[in-house]
């Protein structure tokens, strides 16, 4: 027995879950983006305010979140933004007038924006009072969504299938899961045995952003390699490296299905080797990918390197979490929803700087931009701590966790 309270063991499993129902939401949407468009006629050139307007309203919902845990716990927060997005996302495909689509799409991006902050706040709190790292665990439960959302979202498009018809049966399912699971959300506090109360804001240490800033600015990037995959992969192989439009399709899914797979080890990885070095072997393999993406003299070779990213960014994310967690142990609330908003701003960046940069230049030279401001992460691999970073049998284990009323919702 490792001497885990059944109380947090409840509480990885139903967050594990949160995570989950994320994914797939989250993918159902971006996944289906052109059938948004052609069901509501949103035009060319509308369409990318429509896009940006998420991110933008999602890092709002992370700066709410911020003073709101500052009053209720994040697990509330969590409990009850999960199902709106859910019903957000059926809104968006059940509405027929543009300012539906609009009004679905906002909603959606600011209760992302608190859902995002919130989960990864619980998350770090867990692995804090489990004592060792568990968060890219929470973030495979997130990749296995959205591979499952995504691969719905194709069922979906293979068999005509309308957007209400599609995501009806889906959040169907997820709204229910997500409240069950809600009721074993568990809150850990560090520092304090009142198992109930939020620390009120004059007692928490600030968060000084020039301490913090390293660990956006890793984010930032990360999610800028992120989002050139999930927006360029596709064009990249067909239109630069001549693959079939079939195979174009094809390397989003492996970039997710390596991304689930290192996150699933990744965790042994920071116990054993710690946060650090994993980080930094984690930026090293994506910036290979993003080299031999850029010189691939064909498909296959492309694909090579799209499953190197997949394998090299999927550990950056939470463990950028985590370690704002450990660097504000008594205020990772706040660090971890300032840190969430950089999320929103490589989302933002990454897609139109390649896309620039590839239209003035070359898209073989715009592979080579996010693979240097990936490998610029090894300059800051010192934020991400050292020996206490692997959360071992070493580290000093905390004994306070929110696990006595965890499930009544309050």
């Amino acid at each position: 027995m490792d001497g885990i309270d059944g109380g947090l063991r409840h509480g990885r499993a139903s967050l594990a879950v949160g995570f989950f129902a994320q994914g797939a939401a989250f993918a159902l949407l971006v996944t289906r983006i052109p059938a948004l468009q052609d069901r509501y006629g949103v035009s060319d050139a509308l369409l990318p305010a429509f896009l940006a307007a998420v991110p933008v309203l999602a890092g709002m919902g992370s700066v709410v979140t911020e003073h709101l845990v500052k009053r209720v716990r994040p697990s509330v927060v969590l409990r009850w933004v999960q199902p709106v997005v859910c019903l957000a996302l059926l809104g968006a495909g059940a509405g027929g007038a543009l300012w539906q689509l609009a009004t679905a799409l906002a909603v959606f991006g600011i209760c992302v924006g608190a859902l995002d902050a919130s989960m990864n706040m619980l998350g770090v709190s867990l692995q804090r009072a489990y004592g060792r790292s568990i968060m890219l665990g929470f973030h495979a439960a997130y990749s296995f969504g959205g591979i499952l959302g995504a691969s719905l979202a194709w069922a979906g498009a293979h068999w005509h299938l309308s957007l209400a018809v599609l995501y009806g049966p889906v959040v169907a399912v997820l709204i229910p899961l997500t409240l069950v699971a809600g009721r074993w959300y568990v809150d850990g506090k560090a520092g304090t045995h009142d198992t109930l109360a939020v620390p009120p804001a004059s007692t928490a240490a600030p968060v000084a952003m020039r301490l913090l800033l390293p660990l956006c600015l890793v984010m930032a990037f990360a999610y800028i390699g992120d989002s050139t995959v999930s927006n360029w992969s596709a064009k990249y192989l067909q239109d630069v490296l001549g693959g079939s439009e079939q195979l174009a399709t094809v390397p989003y899914n492996v970039y997710m299905v390596t991304t689930l797979l290192g996150r699933s080890v990744g965790d042994l990885g920071v116990r054993r080797f710690g946060a650090a070095a994993v980080v930094r072997v984690g930026a090293l393999v994506a910036a290979a990918g993003f080299a031999v993406v850029a010189v691939a003299p064909g498909a296959w070779v492309g694909m090579a390197g799209f499953t190197l990213l997949g394998l090299g960014l999927c550990v950056i994310v939470p463990q950028t979490f985590a370690a704002a967690g450990r660097l504000f142990p008594g205020a990772s609330d706040t660090a971890i929803a300032r840190l969430n908003i950089f999320n929103y701003v490589g989302f933002l960046v990454g897609s139109p700087l390649v896309g620039a940069l590839g239209d003035a230049w070359s898209y073989r030279g715009a592979m080579l931009v996010p693979m240097l401001l990936v490998a610029a992460t090894l300059l800051y691999a010192r934020s991400f701590g050292t020996e206490a970073a692997r959360y071992g049998v070493d580290h000093e284990r905390p004994r306070t966790a929110d696990v006595g009323r965890a499930g009544n919702g309050l």
